[in-house]
C-alpha cells in the first residue's frame, strides 16, 4: 500500500464509505462471493465507475492489514483529517450545543475505531486525538469504526492541552473520565462539553486533567476497578446524550 492510500476492509465499512460519498479508488473482491452484501457494494462501486478487480482469498489475505476483510478490500486516498472547525460547523447546522471527545493517548486502534461508533451514535459532533504517543487512522480504526468514521470529523492536533485552553475561549467546558471523581449523575453535562478519555492503561494525564472543569466517575459494582477505555468513553458519552436529551 503505498502512504497516500488506505484500505478500507469488511463489508459495512465499504459500505458506509460509499454511501458518505468517499472516493474509492479500487474495489477488491473474492472471486465467486455474490452474496446479498457484496452484490450491494458491487452495485455501488460500479455507480461510482469504481475498478473492481476479481481476486483469491489468498490474494485478500496478503493484502489485508486487519486479518477480517470478509471478501472486500477497498483502496481509497489516506484519511483527510478535519479541522476544529468542521466540528464547530455540524454543530451549528443541527441547532447544538458542541459535543466533542478529547482522546488522551489512545494507542490500541479498536479502542479509537470503537469510539468514533459510540461519539456519531451519542450524537457528538467531533472527535480530537493527540498528533503523538497515539494511535492515528489506520485500516483497523475504519473496520472498528463501522463506517462512522465517513461521518465523524476527527481532528489531529500537536498539543491537547492548548487545544483544550482554546476550546475553553470559546465556550466549550470539560469533563474528564476518573475513578475519583464526582459520581457523573451528580454532574451537570448540559450545553457546550468536552468529553476527555484517557489512556488505557495510565488514564488521563495530570497535565490534561488539571485543565478539566469536572472529573466525572462511573459507578461500578464489580470486583475489578476500571473499564476499558472505549466503553468508558460510551458510558459518559450516552449520559451526556441524555442529559441533553432530558435538559
Amino acid at each position: 500500500m503505498a502512504d497516500n492510500e488506505t484500505f478500507i476492509e469488511g463489508r459495512n465499512a465499504v459500505i458506509e464509505a460509499y454511501r458518505s460519498g468517499r472516493t474509492i479508488d479500487r474495489l477488491y473482491v473474492l472471486d465467486g462471493c455474490h452474496d446479498g452484501p457484496v452484490m450491494t457494494i458491487k452495485r455501488e462501486a460500479q455507480k461510482a465507475s469504481t475498478v473492481i478487480k476479481y481476486v483469491t482469498k489468498e490474494r485478500l489475505d496478503q493484502m489485508s492489514e486487519t486479518g477480517h476483510h470478509q471478501g472486500v478490500i477497498a483502496v481509497a486516498a489516506a484519511y483527510d483529517y478535519s479541522e476544529l472547525e468542521d466540528i464547530f460547523k455540524k454543530a451549528e447546522e443541527k441547532g447544538e450545543a458542541p459535543f466533542i471527545l478529547l482522546l488522551d493517548g489512545i494507542e490500541d486502534p479498536h479502542n479509537l475505531g470503537a469510539i468514533v461508533r459510540t461519539a456519531n451514535l451519542a450524537g457528538a459532533h467531533g472527535v480530537i486525538i493527540p498528533k503523538d504517543r497515539a494511535v492515528g487512522i489506520t485500516s483497523t480504526v475504519l473496520k472498528a469504526s463501522a463506517g462512522a468514521i465517513n461521518y465523524t470529523p476527527v481532528v489531529k492536533v500537536t498539543n491537547l492541552g492548548r487545544t483544550i485552553e482554546e476550546l475553553k475561549e470559546r465556550g466549550i467546558w470539560f469533563v474528564c473520565a476518573d475513578m475519583g471523581g464526582t459520581l457523573m449523575y451528580d454532574l451537570d453535562l448540559k450545553g457546550p462539553i468536552g468529553l476527555v478519555i484517557g489512556n488505557e492503561g495510565s488514564g488521563v494525564s495530570r497535565l490534561v486533567k488539571e485543565k478539566c472543569d469536572f472529573i466525572a466517575a462511573i459507578p461500578m459494582k464489580g470486583d475489578i476497578d476500571s473499564l476499558n477505555a472505549s466503553v468508558a468513553a460510551g458510558v459518559l458519552s450516552f449520559e451526556i446524550a441524555r442529559q441533553r436529551l432530558n435538559g
